[in-house]
């Protein structure tokens, strides 16, 4: 990614950007990656570095999720909406697993799931075009547009990473110091 200038305003364009997708798309499809790689998953990170094995897999009840069910959630999410939603492979998620599984799998190698498909969905939004974002396709049995669909995913991420904080901060009682203000 680099900084592009436009008058007053700064905006992130990709690097490697579609050269059919306009400045305002680029920037977008930008903002959702940087969201993501940047923001997201450093938090993830440095919570699973506090968090032992069995915080991870901490429930409070059955009708909550574990941090560790969150990471292979986003995972199938990210999956199922970005690169097979939006980046054309099969959809093979299997989303009631991703809430069954009640360990075995360790932190590291969730995360490294997570990561790995990240990495993979930024490649795709990378390759989409103006026209991709406003095409409607259904995902997960919902008629969205491209641009709905990367709305949608970097939303749902925040929403389970601040889950995740809140685990963390419950279980071991200390400030992450995400921001020095």
């Amino acid at each position: 990614m680099r900084l592009r200038r436009n008058g007053e305003r700064d905006y992130i364009v990709a690097m490697n950007a579609n050269p059919r997708t306009s400045a305002l798309a680029a920037a977008f499809v930008s903002q959702a990656i940087a969201h993501l790689q940047d923001n997201f998953l450093p938090k993830i990170r440095k919570c699973l570095e506090i968090l032992s094995e069995e915080d991870v897999w901490w429930r409070a009840s059955e009708v909550e999720n574990s941090v560790g069910n969150m990471l292979l959630h986003l995972s199938g999410n990210v999956r199922q909406w970005i690169i097979s939603g939006l980046g054309g492979e099969p959809d093979k998620r299997d989303r009631p697993r991703e809430f069954a599984v009640r360990g075995g799998v360790s932190r590291w190698d969730a995360f490294s799931l997570l990561e790995s498909t990240v990495k993979e969905a930024c490649q795709v939004l990378n390759r989409l075009s103006e026209e991709d974002l406003l095409k409607e396709r259904t995902i997960q049995g919902f008629r969205r547009s491209g641009m709905q669909a990367v709305f949608h995913v970097v939303e749902h991420f925040s929403h389970h990473t601040g889950q995740i904080i809140f685990v963390t901060k419950l279980r071991r009682h200390q400030d992450l110091k995400f921001y020095s203000l």
